[in-house]
């Protein structure tokens, strides 16, 4: 049985009061290692450490702060096949995909945010009436990060990443469902002799440790990336106190497809976009919008290609389709199937829990699911299911295309397939969306603003707006005669 610990001042040690969470391996439902149940006190003290590090930190020019986390970024790389399985194990997810995208995700960032830092600059206005106009960026001091079980250290790294460059000292605290990478990670930073205290890991439940950091006074801002309901309590919370957030959301996303699209590709890629890591991506297209005259080739190619995904043993390495993450989201997509019948809805394939034999007899999966026949604003196709099930739906026009697109409380993203650019363009410019993808699907350059509009969040990651955002700009206008 493993025993993780929190990374609290360049130290690991266990929750104060003694007390553990357990962590499940999805693919065979059974506990395998306990977690820090941490609380006020190990916050308090993770914050502490991050103020007594930041003069330092703040200090150390942003060259410096880069060449840190390159050498963080080389570590997780020499340590690929390892995070890989350590990742696979601990969410369910294919360990191809954890080998393939996850993983090389999080070098990326980290290495991205560490060229950064050098180059971060600020702006300067010259006025015509003889003065000038220069904006200072100054890190703000300590910062929250809660990153999600998804994607646990792809999106850790996304965060921790920009904020250090900026000359911020972090306190993280992982999702308790998958806490393993975050912990592998704080190792990684104890080898290369990273400075105690610039990065605090707390491992726990929201309720206790989540919230302790989102409300503590010494905390100048809070990233979160996760479910709407509780970016909506953190920002009750953070509100009063004036810290800076960035939420980014749930959602709901759409996918367009019209009858002059690239047919072959756009089925691979909507197949892509509704299953990858079980659909347990917030930017998984899981309406998919279908010109009426495309509409019944479309959907016999696609759920041939769903029944043809490979589901088994995350840790096989021809696997398509791992578990879902716990018992509890299993029977909440489970339920949402029976709700999608009960609206009308017609399973074209999938639709019950899937059973393996070996190892995974016990584990938490589900059929690739595909249901035909509702509504655009039934329950299904309004709500965030965040699984392995996805809508079909035909259109007739571009303008009910877009307004059932746009018909759901999220914004978060979007693709769109034709290959009539003009159209393209138009109904890019329409969607109610942070992030739209045109014949194509999570191809990501980490320059641009990532985010949601609606019920998907507020604020931005990504390039300068994520450096933006972990800083504090103060004008400095100076006359001369």
């Amino acid at each position: 049985m493993l025993k993780l610990a929190n990374y609290i001042g360049g130290q690991f040690a266990p929750a104060a009061s003694g007390g553990w969470l357990e962590d499940f391996e999805p693919a065979t439902g059974r506990m395998y290692a306990r977690t820090p149940d941490s609380h006020k006190t190990d916050m308090d003290n993770a914050v502490a450490a991050a103020q007594r590090a930041f003069p330092a930190w703040s200090a150390t020019p942003a060259v410096e702060r880069g060449e840190w986390l390159h050498k963080l970024a080389a570590l997780v790389e020499r340590d690929l096949e390892k995070l890989a399985r350590a990742e696979s194990t601990d969410s369910g997810k294919p360990i191809a995909l954890a080998r393939s995208v996850d993983i090389p995700r999080a070098v990326a960032n980290l290495r991205f945010f560490a060229a950064a830092a050098g180059q971060f600059a600020s702006e300067s206005h010259a006025m015509e009436s003889g003065a000038i106009n220069y904006t200072l960026r100054s890190p703000l001091g300590v910062v929250g990060c809660i990153s999600p079980w998804n994607l646990p250290l792809y999106l850790f790294t996304w965060k921790l990443a920009p904020a250090l460059a900026a000359g911020n000292c972090v306190v993280v605290k992982p999702s308790e469902l998958t806490p393993m990478t975050a912990y592998l990670f704080a190792e990684l930073c104890l080898e290369a002799g990273f400075p105690a205290g610039v990065l605090n890991v707390v491992h726990g439940l929201g309720p206790k440790a989540g919230t302790v950091l989102v409300e503590h006074p010494a905390v100048k801002a809070i990233s979160f990336t996760g479910g709407t309901r509780t970016g909506a309590d953190i920002a009750a919370r953070a509100a009063p106190k004036f810290k800076k957030l960035s939420l980014e959301l749930g959602g709901k996303n759409p996918t367009l497809v019209f009858a002059d699209c690239d047919f072959g590709r756009t089925v691979q890629e909507s197949v892509r976009a509704a299953f990858s890591n079980q659909g347990e991506i917030c930017l998984c297209g899981s309406r998919i919008l279908i010109e009426r005259d495309l509409y019944a080739r479309f959907r016999d190619a696609f759920v041939a290609h769903i029944r043809a995904l490979r589901l088994g043993d995350p840790l096989e390495e021809s696997t398509e389709q791992g578990a879902v993450i716990s018992e509890a989201h299993l029977q909440k997509v489970l339920g949402y199937i029976e709700l999608a019948k009960k609206e009308g809805g017609k399973i074209l394939c999938g639709g019950r829990r899937a059973r393996l034999d070996g190892r995974c007899a016990d584990g938490w999966f589900t059929e690739p699911t595909v249901i035909e026949n509702l509504p655009y604003d039934c329950r299904t196709n309004q709500e965030e299911i965040f699984g392995p099930v996805v809508t079909l739906i035909p259109f007739d026009t571009e303008d009910e295309a877009v307004a059932w697109a746009n018909g759901t409380p999220y914004g978060l993203a979007a693709s769109l397939w034709s290959r009539d650019t003009s159209r393209c363009h138009r109904i890019a410019a329409r969607l109610e969306a942070g992030l739209i993808w045109v014949n194509c699907w999570m191809l990501r350059d980490l320059r641009v603003p990532m985010g949601g509009v609606k019920q998907s969040g507020t604020g931005r990651e990504g390039g300068w707006e994520a450096m933006r955002f972990f800083t504090e700009a103060r004008n400095v206008c100076v006359k001369y005669e």
